[in-house]
C-alpha cells in the first residue's frame, strides 16, 4: 500500500536573481490626481516619471542622467530595488525619461523599455 506521505512528495525550487541590462519599465504619468502624490510624499509638479532597472543600482545613473539633461526632481530613488520616480512638467519629465533609456543603451549596453504614458 503506498502512503499518502508519498502523494504529498515535497519539491525542491531553487531561485535566483539574475540582473540583465536593462530598462525594465519607464511610464510616465501626465496628469496624477493630487492623491498620487500625496501617498508617495512628494510635492506635486505636473507630470511623474517611474523606472525600474536592472542591476538595481542603475537607479543612481539614471537619477543623475534625468537632473542633469532636464528640469526634474528626484521624488524617490531606491538603490536596492532599481526604482526611480522623478517629477517635473510633462515635457521635462519625457526628455528625462528619453534620456535615461537613450544614454543607457548608448554608453553601457542596456536594453531600453518603451516609455509609456497615461
Amino acid at each position: 500500500m503506498v502512503s499518502k506521505a508519498d502523494d504529498f512528495e515535497k519539491k525542491r525550487i531553487i531561485q535566483e536573481y539574475v540582473p540583465g541590462k536593462q530598462v525594465t519599465l519607464a511610464h510616465i504619468i501626465a496628469s496624477p490626481v493630487q492623491d498620487i502624490y500625496e501617498r508617495l510624499g512628494i510635492e506635486e509638479k505636473g507630470a511623474i516619471g517611474i523606472a525600474t532597472l536592472t542591476p538595481c543600482e542603475t537607479a543612481i545613473i539614471a537619477a543623475d542622467i534625468a537632473t542633469k539633461t532636464s528640469e526634474v526632481e528626484i521624488g524617490f530613488l531606491d538603490r536596492f530595488t532599481g526604482s526611480l520616480v522623478i517629477s517635473g512638467d510633462v515635457a521635462s519629465v519625457e526628455e528625462a525619461m528619453q534620456a535615461i533609456n537613450e544614454t543607457l543603451e548608448k554608453l553601457l549596453g542596456f536594453t531600453p523599455a518603451k516609455i509609456t504614458r497615461t
